[in-house]
Order: structure tokens, then C-alpha cells, then sequence
């Protein structure tokens, strides 16, 4: 008689099950790297998916091992698969946490272990314990392998928290904090950097990403919002030694730039990645014990008597343990050749092997080869998005373009549609495209916020947005202090109409300034629509609606028309006669009174920097630290800047 599809499922779920737990930790070791530079849905819903079922299919999995209907014979092969899903739950070195939520659910993953541990612990005792003493070792020793990967990825998640890295930032002094963050190797140690400067000129990032760690210490305290204590007794030992690597960022760029996407790389991986806990004295050794406890496991299983065992289980036993030696010695080498392991090279106690690693040059070595593998053919396809740069792009949100483009009827009624069925932001989303960070709006980001010393002792600005850009042009921004308004959204929506009504009607579009104003503005709209809790303030989603509808009222009777036309259209129509909505007022009133006078561009581009480094600064830390998880936010880099700029040092 036939087998049926449910009997299938019965006779084979387990061995479906341990493959597709194995099938996923692949998919994340190669590709949990993409969401570091990449906003791409495409790209990222694998990701995601692979993630969330990881965790689901090991411990459905291991269920199935308790009632599984194969033989005795067979059931105690398939016992020896349960430590793996354990291995499995402890996940890949570079991933622990999807989203930054994951990390405060350490107390869940850690009743997880408990129940895992105790039923993988109870089917070895009932189906292995007293069988084949070769089988039982190499059950055993993949036990304590997982147990250890599992209580790992506990611990990241635990230190990746927001108030575990506060607390550990208050609890390090200033000074031993800095003796720590510092990758200053000592002096009986310069000459061999003096000997291996050939492939770092070629390989210029890996003198950068050198500073990055130098400095990371600013970024760490910066991300989780600490505040430095000052010895007042000893003034002169809170200046910083990174004084002068900052003012030679500051004189580069470039550089600066580079440097900063790699502490920001660097706080993703303390975030996100287990490297807080790999690199260290208990993760090197985990890592080093692991290939070779699973080689041995291995000698062990092939040296052990296969007699009556089905020859598919035999094959699924080969796989997991040839898998699991495969991504081993992966997050061996990996951490090995990591530039953390340079940073506590650099600072450990033990001078023998700070001399055997980096005098002899066999770190370097390993390091040279990683990269070059890396930067091969087989290494981009194997190690997708590996790079520490982030994504280099920034959104973009024109709220006339949008509703331009939503005045005839089917546009409208499949909006309306979407809100009823709760899609609205969603169907908002189609109207918001993506463009590079060009260098003219990186340029000007840079002299913006190294000119302006506005920060406080806690590190805030004391001005509100715009007033700095108004002190500079009292003249074109005096309706400002008319109607700078109380809430921030409130002041972007007005200003962005303003902004767009004002290039509508100027013919200077050949102009880096231009550019730069249109730019920013629709920038800052993109983060109202698409990341509300990046801005300072409550979202104040229905003043968008509400604009939105009056702004189609008007487009509706100019289909087609020219930008130029729908602004005069806005203009007047949307006057100090209109009150139902005073926002589309206010933007009309300022664009009329700034139309025509001289340096109208330049002074919105100063306000529009204001808007800017004020939402970087007033940004909820956890929002810059959510941000980073999914290719990174123009926004997080430019308060960041800010940060190294004012020399906020831990």
C-alpha cells in the first residue's frame, strides 16, 4: 500500500527537521552580514525568515526526537542528532538579535536553554547512555559544545542590552576605559608594524578601521547615551590621547567618514553579533575547543559500529557533523582574524602571547589572508555584504510629488482602500524612493556640524531647530520666528511645503545648493513618513493626513500641469484665508514673503542642516541603535559626528 502524505511526515520528521535546523544555520552564517549596508526587502525577508524559523524548527525538531515512530535500533542514531539542535540554538557568531527588541529577551532564551538542556539530557540517557561507548562520547561531546554555543548567545544578548551597556560603561573608569578602548600597541611592539606597512598601503581600510576601534569608546557612550563623569580633581587627565587622531579626521574627510562607518559597524556587532562575548578569554577557548571537540565527535561516530542502522540516518549523521565542523572552524578563523581580536591582542596581560601573535607576525598573516579571501570572487560570494561600509544611501519623501501623483480615481480609491484595510503607511511607502549620499550633501552635513558648537555638558543642543540657521539670515528666515511653531513634525511638514513651492518657482536647478535644499527637505519628510520615532516629538501622523487631503483638493484640478502651475495653484488657494488647515497657511505666507529675495537657497539650506543636526541630536538613542540593524541611517552618522566632534570621550 502506498505511503501516504501523513505517514511520510510521521516516519521521516525528525530527519526533515535536523536538515532543515542545519539548512538555516548556513543560510545565516553567509548572509547575516547583508542587513549591515543593505535596506533592500529583497534581500532581507530571507534573512529574516531564516532567522525566526532557526529557532523553531531546532526546537520542534527536538520534540519530534522524544516520539520519534522509527525502530529502537534506529531511534538511538536519531537520539544522537538531539545535541546538535542545540548547537543550532546557539546560532552563528555573526548573529543573535534580528531587531534590537531580541536582546531583552535573554530571560526567555534562557528558560529555553533550561527546557532544551534537560530533553536533549533525557533522550541521550534514555536511547544512548550504556550503548556503544564510541557513540556515547561523541554524543557527549557535542552536548557540552552546544550547551556552551547556547549559553553564549544568552550572554549577547544579555550584554547587548541598553542598561547592561550602561551599566558597564559607568562602572569602567575614564581612564582605565580609554587604557581598554585603545589599540596602541606598546613600544617594544612598533617594529612590526614598521615591517608589515606594505599590504596595510594597499589595504588603507584596515589602518582606518584601527582608529575606529581607537575610538570606539565615543560611539559606544554616544549610542547608549552616557554621560562622562569628570575627575575635577585631575582636569588634565579627562583630555583625551585621541585628541590628536580626531583633529586629523577632522582634517580629512574622507577619512572621517570611512572611520565612522566602522565604529558604527563596530556598535552593530555589539548590538547584534556575539562579539561582545567572542572576544575574550571564554569565547577564544570556546572557539578553539569547538572544531576539535566536533572532529573528534566525528572520528568517534565513523570508528563506532553502524550494524542495523537505516543507511539515510547514517548519511544525516555525516552531514551534521560535517556541517557543524565546517561552521566551526569558520567562526574559528573568523574570530581569530577579526581586528577585535587586534583590539585584546593589544591590551592583554599575558606579554607571551601579545609577543607569539603579533612580534612573529602570525596574526597579521591570518588577517592578510582573511581579507584577501574576503575581497576573491569566491570570497564575495561566500561572504555577501561582509564589508564594514554601511548602506550610503538616504530616503527620500516630496509631499507635492506624492499627491500630484494620487489625484485621479483610482489612485484614490485604492488609497482609501489601503487605510480601511490599516495599509495606509504602507501604501504611503510607494511615493518614497531611495538615492546615494551624494559627497555635495556629505560635504555640507560635515562643515555644518564641525562649525556649530551648540552642545551643552550633556551633550544636547541648546538651540531649537533652526534657530541657529535664522541667527545667520535674521533677514530671510524673520517669518521664522512667526511660525516656527511648537512641535517638530509640525515645523518639517510646514517648511518642506514651503521648500518645494519656493524651487518650484525659481529656475535655479543647475545649483549645488539646489540640490542640496531639495534633498534635505524631501530627506527629513521621509523620516515624518517612514521613521517617525527618529524624529523628536510625537508623530503626529494625522496633521500629515490632513495636509494630504487639502493638498489633493487642490492637485485635483491640475492633473498634468507643471510643478510650476500646481505651486501657484497652492499658492493661492491655500492662503491666510485658509483655516481649516493653518500648516498649508503658514507654508504659502513663508514661501511668498521668501520667493524672490536674494540668497533664499543658501538660507534654506542652512535650515534645513539645523533641521537635520537638531533630529540627529534629539534622536531617541534606541531609534539611531534600531537603525543600524537595517544598512544604517544618514541621521545616526551625522550625530555621531557631532559626538567626535565635541570630543564626548568615555
Amino acid at each position: 500500500m502506498a505511503e501516504g502524505p501523513l505517514d511520510f511526515w510521521i516516519n521521516w520528521a525528525s530527519q526533515i527537521g535536523v536538515l532543515l535546523s542545519l539548512a538555516f544555520q548556513v543560510i545565516l552564517h553567509l548572509f547575516a552580514n547583508v542587513r549591515r549596508r543593505s535596506r533592500s526587502p529583497m534581500l532581507r525577508l530571507p534573512l529574516w525568515l531564516a532567522y525566526q524559523l532557526s529557532d523553531m524548527t531546532a526546537t520542534y525538531a527536538a520534540g519530534q526526537l522524544l516520539y520519534s515512530s522509527n525502530t529502537p535500533q534506529d531511534h538511538q542514531l536519531i537520539a544522537f542528532w538531539a545535541p546538535f539542535l542545540l548547537l543550532h540554538l546557539g546560532g552563528p557568531d555573526n548573529i543573535t538579535a534580528y531587531a534590537l527588541e531580541d536582546s531583552k529577551l535573554w530571560t526567555r532564551h534562557l528558560l529555553s536553554l533550561v527546557v532544551q538542556v534537560v530533553g536533549a539530557g533525557y533522550v541521550l540517557y534514555k536511547y544512548i547512555a550504556g550503548s556503544e561507548i564510541m557513540l556515547t562520547l561523541a554524543a557527549i561531546l557535542i552536548f557540552v559544545v552546544g550547551v556552551a554555543k547556547y549559553l553564549e548567545r544568552i550572554c549577547a544578548l544579555l550584554f547587548a542590552n541598553f542598561s547592561s551597556l550602561q551599566s558597564s560603561l559607568k562602572v569602567a573608569s575614564h581612564k582605565k576605559k580609554n587604557e581598554k578602548s585603545s589599540l596602541k600597541v606598546p613600544r617594544q611592539y612598533q617594529h612590526f608594524y614598521i615591517e608589515h606597512q606594505d599590504w596595510y598601503s594597499d589595504l588603507a581600510d584596515e589602518h582606518l578601521l584601527q582608529r575606529a576601534h581607537s575610538l570606539f569608546h565615543i560611539c559606544k557612550r554616544g549610542i547608549v547615551d552616557s554621560v562622562i563623569e569628570v575627575d575635577l580633581a585631575n582636569p588634565s587627565e579627562v583630555v583625551s590621547l585621541d585628541n590628536k587622531t580626531i583633529q586629523g579626521l577632522l582634517e580629512d574627510p574622507e577619512d572621517m567618514w570611512r572611520v565612522m562607518e566602522m565604529e558604527l559597524s563596530l556598535m552593530y556587532d555589539i548590538l547584534y553579533t556575539k562579539a561582545s562575548v567572542i572576544h575574550s578569554w571564554v569565547g577564544y577557548c570556546i572557539r578553539l575547543i569547538s572544531p576539535v571537540a566536533v572532529a573528534t565527535s566525528l572520528v568517534l561516530f565513523h570508528l563506532s559500529s553502524k550494524y542495523g542502522y537505516s543507511q539515510v540516518d547514517v548519511a544525516i549523521s555525516y552531514t551534521l557533523l560535517g556541517g557543524a565542523l565546517v561552521l566551526e572552524t569558520k567562526s574559528l578563523l573568523g574570530a581569530l582574524g577579526s581586528s577585535w581580536a587586534l583590539a585584546f591582542l593589544c591590551v592583554t596581560e599575558w606579554d607571551w602571547l601579545r609577543h607569539s601573535a603579533l612580534c612573529t607576525g602570525r596574526w597579521h598573516r591570518l588577517r592578510r589572508a582573511l581579507v584577501s579571501l574576503r575581497r576573491s570572487w569566491i570570497g564575495r560570494m561566500i561572504m555577501t555584504g561582509s564589508s564594514r561600509r554601511w548602506s550610503g544611501s538616504m530616503g527620500q519623501h516630496s509631499m507635492l510629488r506624492f499627491r500630484a501623483r494620487q489625484v485621479d480615481l483610482v489612485s484614490r480609491y485604492l488609497g482609501d482602500l489601503s487605510k480601511m484595510l490599516r495599509l495606509g503607511g504602507w501604501w504611503d511607502r510607494r511615493h518614497v524612493w531611495t538615492i546615494d549620499v551624494s559627497e555635495k550633501v556629505k560635504k555640507c552635513a560635515e562643515d555644518w556640524m564641525v562649525s556649530t558648537g551648540d552642545m551643552n555638558t550633556m551633550g544636547l543642543r541648546r538651540t531649537k531647530w533652526g534657530g541657529l540657521a535664522r541667527k545667520r539670515y535674521p533677514e530671510l528666515l524673520k517669518e521664522w520666528e512667526d511660525y516656527k511653531l511648537v512641535d517638530f513634525h509640525e515645523s518639517v511638514i510646514c517648511w518642506h511645503i514651503a521648500t518645494n513651492l519656493i524651487l518650484a518657482k525659481i529656475d535655479q536647478w543647475g545649483s549645488d545648493d539646489v540640490e542640496v535644499v531639495s534633498v534635505l527637505s524631501n530627506y527629513m519628510m521621509f523620516l515624518l513618513v517612514d521613521s517617525p520615532d527618529m524624529l523628536p516629538g510625537l508623530p503626529q501622523n494625522w496633521l500629515y493626513e490632513q495636509t494630504c487631503k487639502q493638498l489633493d483638493t487642490i492637485c485635483e484640478q491640475f492633473t498634468g500641469s507643471p510643478s510650476k502651475e500646481i505651486a501657484n495653484a497652492i499658492l493661492k488657494q491655500g492662503g491666510p484665508t485658509n483655516s481649516e488647515n493653518p500648516r498649508l497657511s503658514y507654508a504659502c505666507v513663508i514661501a511668498e514673503d521668501m520667493l524672490y529675495k536674494e540668497g533664499v537657497v543658501t538660507a534654506l539650506k542652512m535650515l534645513w542642516l539645523d533641521f537635520l543636526a537638531y533630529a540627529a541630536n534629539r534622536c531617541n538613542r534606541e531609534a539611531h541603535a534600531r537603525k543600524l540593524g537595517s544598512g544604517g541611517e544618514l541621521l545616526t552618522y551625522l550625530e555621531h559626528l557631532h559626538q567626535v566632534k565635541e570630543g564626548r570621550r568615555g
